[in-house]
């Protein structure tokens, strides 16, 4: 094995090494068996530039096609060409595997499970760092600074390990980085051989002990290792998913910091709407058969600084056996009892618990703690609700529109916390709330204008995709767009609210499931929602539904129409009985809130697949048709330009003296380069009979092939040396006897390289070079001289 394809192996084995640090990321090791014939062939295909040879560019350019047809066939093979050219629509999907790669990377806990869009990322990653390992190392000849590439992927992966086993995959990493830097110290050694080297000395001697170049690939070895150590713990901490360890949920005792958060419950909520993949996160079971007030509260949101909702951080505490009565709840508000166990996907990992609200039991096993203001349950000491089942006992509460509108001022200090507006947020907030609620008689009226404002009358359509901004405007430029999802319609609401005097604040969670066939409710990531909280004396904290086509409309806040008990036909729902039906669900298109118990034929749905244009124009298919042309004609590229060249030199020729010795100097350069592409480097500073004594012992030639060798020769010294050069006839067919009796010798691999991949077939790119250096040397020549400032004498 000769040393470039030894450090070539060394390159490849170092970045398989380092890329093992990513394993503790993610659930499955199924991508790295897959990344290992990847970076075996982009290796090869570098080793194979390199023998032919190849330039340094176009080596870099052959593997960058090759690991680009690779992901392609690994990861989008249906949307490319033929299954293996990319197009315009490959493109489109890998962006689309991007983003959500991206995205999955913000949801899910360590360890991960191996989505599409995370296996995309890892391969083609990883693919890249081998790509510039490999051509550092290999083709540019410099070991050392391939270490970079190699850093920086062992960072990223110990910057998000949890600890554990970070030792060995760092000295996996350090490992394959010492093994590169000693193959390419021994490729180093082997081009000088023991010329220098000198006898060697006995231990102790003067001098003795190991070579400078030695001396020095340990000291680089040392300085990398010890960057390697102190780089992870200087990366700063980056947010979300992956990238984010939450610290502690809520309160003193909430944890030590080793939670890891899978879902932001504001930053992801749009993720979670605008997914492909829609994932079931939760399976219910439960003892009511109204399934349109089965909401699933994660938290509530009640500091409100103009700009987001956020949760005030307060203090936690064991869970009760019973949990105490909601806030504000009297006993004249009637309520029933819901018993509802819930089972966690294992790719759900949250550090809040998921609950029907208001519960006053849970069962459940792990740690975790008790939130008594927002009657919340979050995880301590890194639990969170992956794999878990639990069983919730909760109140249905069923307040009565006089109820609420009767409710008497809610306690001062409560009036105080959750009416609180900052005076960033712009006038047009709270003018519009009282525009829309003019006329209403008490806080319940408002809140019911404010409700169908936003669901029936005020025009708002449901968009996950619009933007409206950040900052004390968002709510404003909603308001004025009057297009948004969940979170700014409960957003908007509750701060309008506020404005009016109401205490308000917004819920995060999950809106109803799905009912199933086998009696359960199924929880997707696009049933994750957002609705706002206002409280009214004796009722409590009571839930709104302002976004529309989403979730359900409670039913206190719901009229009948005057001689008939159905609801309003002009709103969303009412509670009624939906009992899980022996059918599963209808249609996976109606994403948005609890499939089967509204209409899927919305104009606003809750999530929308990625559409590109409707129809193709018309020159796309032109320039695909030259793209797949050019890609299917550039692996065959040298051998066309061979035949090309082999013809122009064995064709005719003037029937001049200088026109004949022309033909036999091109029948030469035909006969050695054949040789060449047959494994028979040329060798300029031969005579060429020296040379063709070489072709004939290097090829093994039979006597007639060998002949017509010294043939071609002497008519080539003719040429070269005699006074008055006699043309020689038949040189084109000696060349041509000498071809065939090089193939017949040969393995068949050595003749397939020979025709497929000839290696002469480099000159080529040496005229090109040649031809683009010698154009700028005339471009250079034909600029006028820059005049120089004559210098005055005073």
């Amino acid at each position: 094995m000769s040393g470039r394809a030894r450090l070539a192996l060394c390159a490849a084995a170092a970045t398989l090494l380092a890329s093992c640090s990513l394993l503790p990321l993610l659930a499955k090791p199924t991508w790295l068996l897959q990344l290992v014939p990847l970076l075996a062939v982009q290796t090869g295909v570098g080793a194979a530039a390199r023998r032919i040879p190849l330039g340094r560019s176009l080596t870099l350019v052959a593997q960058l096609l090759v690991t680009v047809v690779l992901l392609t066939v690994v990861c989008a093979r249906q949307h490319a060409i033929a299954g293996l050219i990319p197009g315009p629509d490959t493109l489109r999907y890998v962006a689309e595997l991007l983003r959500q790669g991206s995205d999955d990377i913000s949801r899910y806990a360590i360890p991960a499970p191996v989505t599409d869009g995370i296996r995309l990322m890892l391969i083609g990653g990883v693919l890249l760092v081998g790509l510039l390992v490999d051509t550092l190392a290999v083709t540019f000849r410099s070991a050392a600074p391939a270490g970079l590439p190699l850093l920086a992927l062992y960072s990223v992966a110990a910057g998000l390990s949890d600890g554990g086993t970070d030792w060995l995959w760092f000295l996996l990493a350090a490992a394959g980085y010492l093994m590169l830097l000693l193959a390419e110290g021994r490729d180093r050694l082997a081009q000088w051989g023991r010329v220098f080297g000198g006898p060697p000395r006995p231990p102790g001697a003067p001098g003795s002990g190991p070579p400078a170049t030695v001396r020095t690939g340990r000291r680089i070895g040392a300085v990398a290792l010890g960057v390697a150590l102190i780089v992870p713990l200087a990366l700063p901490a980056l947010p979300g998913g992956l990238l984010d360890s939450a610290r502690g949920g809520m309160g003193a005792g909430a944890g030590d910091g080793s939670t890891i958060s899978a879902v932001n419950p504001l930053v992801s909520l749009r993720d979670n709407l605008n997914t492909n993949d829609d994932r079931q996160v939760l399976s219910l079971r439960t003892s009511t058969n109204d399934l349109s007030d089965l909401y699933l509260r994660i938290v509530s949101l009640d500091e409100f600084d103009g700009t987001t909702w956020k949760p005030t951080r307060r203090e936690v505490v064991d869970v009760p056996d019973r949990l105490p009565t909601p806030a504000g709840l009297g006993k004249d508000t009637r309520r029933g009892t819901i018993r509802t166990t819930v089972t966690s996907a294992e790719t759900y990992a949250q550090d809040w618990l998921p609950m029907p609200y208001p519960p006053s039991q849970v069962r459940l096993s792990g740690r975790w703690r008790y939130e008594p203001v927002g009657m919340t349950l979050v995880g301590d000491h890194g639990q969170t609700t992956r794999g878990e089942t639990y069983e919730v006992t909760s109140l249905d509460v069923e307040p009565t529109a006089e109820q609420l509108a009767a409710a008497p001022r809610p306690p001062a200090a409560l009036w105080d916390e959750y009416t609180k507006v900052p005076s960033s947020v712009p006038e047009v907030v709270a003018r519009t709330a009282k525009e829309i609620t003019e006329g209403a008689s008490s806080h319940y009226e408002e809140a019911v204008k404010l409700q169908d404002y936003f669901a029936v009358t005020g025009g708002f359509q449901y968009d996950t995709r619009v933007e409206v901004g950040q900052g004390p405007r968002a709510i404003a430029n909603f308001l004025d767009k009057k297009q948004g999802f969940c979170v700014h319609f409960s957003f908007a609401m509750a701060a309008m609210a506020r404005t009016l005097g109401i205490p308000a604040r917004v819920a995060v969670g999950f809106a109803p499931g799905t009912p199933q066939a086998d009696g359960t409710v199924a929880v997707s990531q696009r049933d994750a929602h957002a609705w706002p909280e206002l409280y009214f004396e004796g009722v409590g904290w009571t839930r709104f539904e302002p976004t529309p086509t989403r979730g359900s409309t409670p039913s206190y806040t719901l009229s009948d129409t005057p001689g008939s008990s159905l609801p309003e036909e002009a709103l969303p729902s009412r509670r009624a009985s939906s009992a899980p039906s022996a059918a599963a669900s209808p249609s996976e298109s109606c994403a948005g809130g609890p499939r089967g118990l509204r209409p899927c034929d919305s104009p606003s749905a809750a999530a929308v697949p990625y559409r590109g244009h409707d129809g193709t124009h018309w020159w796309v298919w032109p320039l695909i048709g030259v793209g797949a042309l050019l890609v299917l004609a550039a692996p065959l590229t040298p051998l066309l330009w061979r035949r090309r060249m082999r013809a122009l030199r064995l064709g005719g020729h003037a029937r001049t003296a200088q026109g004949a010795a022309a033909h036999t100097l091109a029948a030469w350069q035909e006969l050695t380069d054949s040789a060449w592409d047959h494994g028979i480097t040329p060798d300029e500073s031969l005579t060429p009979r020296k040379a063709a004594d070489r072709i004939v012992r290097l090829g093994r030639l039979d006597p007639a092939a060998a002949a017509a060798v010294h043939r071609v020769a002497d008519a080539v010294e003719q040429v070269l040396y005699a006074p008055r050069p006699r043309p020689a006839a038949g040189v084109a067919r000696d060349v041509r006897e000498v071809i065939e009796g090089l193939r017949s010798v040969v393995s068949t691999g050595t003749r397939l390289r020979a025709l497929l991949l000839p290696r002469s077939s480099v000159r080529a790119w040496w005229a090109a070079s040649a031809g683009w250096w010698a154009l700028r040397a005339r471009i250079a020549a034909a600029r006028p001289a820059p005049r120089r400032p004559s210098r005055q004498h005073g």
